[in-house]
């Protein structure tokens, strides 16, 4: 047998869910909820797994939950009850406006500030898109 049907035949025998898998998946939140408190446990592996401040997350999540909330040294505090689905709904549209990139689809970005006017550039492809203040 050479090489080529090799090739071919080894490739065939990789289950399909391994070839269409993307190297960036949008982190989920784990957490709990604690009185009328919901207690994101993992928010600080969630900030490490997209790239981007803390701050900037945490106030993104807030508006868009509508919601007050606090930032201790192991997890995000938010001051009501809110749906695990609903906080996890919140990152994905996070890491689509703030991550990753329209042009290309990676996540290779990086949030660049110039005067008054903050930009996404991407490292990837090399575009560069205006974003929302937050």
């Amino acid at each position: 047998m050479d090489y080529e049907k090799m090739l071919d035949s080894g490739i065939k025998e990789i289950p399909e869910e391994m070839i269409h898998k993307s190297r960036f998946e949008v982190p989920k939140a784990k957490g709990h909820i604690q009185g009328n408190t919901t207690v994101i446990n993992n928010f600080y592996q969630v900030v490490a797994d997209l790239g981007r401040p803390k701050e900037h997350l945490m106030k993104f999540l807030l508006k868009e939950l509508a919601t007050r909330g606090d930032l201790t040294d192991k997890a995000l505090l938010l001051k009501r009850k809110v749906n695990g689905v609903a906080v996890n709904e919140k990152i994905k549209k996070y890491a689509e406006e703030y991550v990753i990139c329209p042009e290309c689809g990676k996540p290779d970005t990086k949030i660049i500030k110039e005067g008054a006017i903050t930009f996404m550039r991407c490292m990837a492809c090399g575009s560069k898109h205006t974003l929302k203040n937050y």
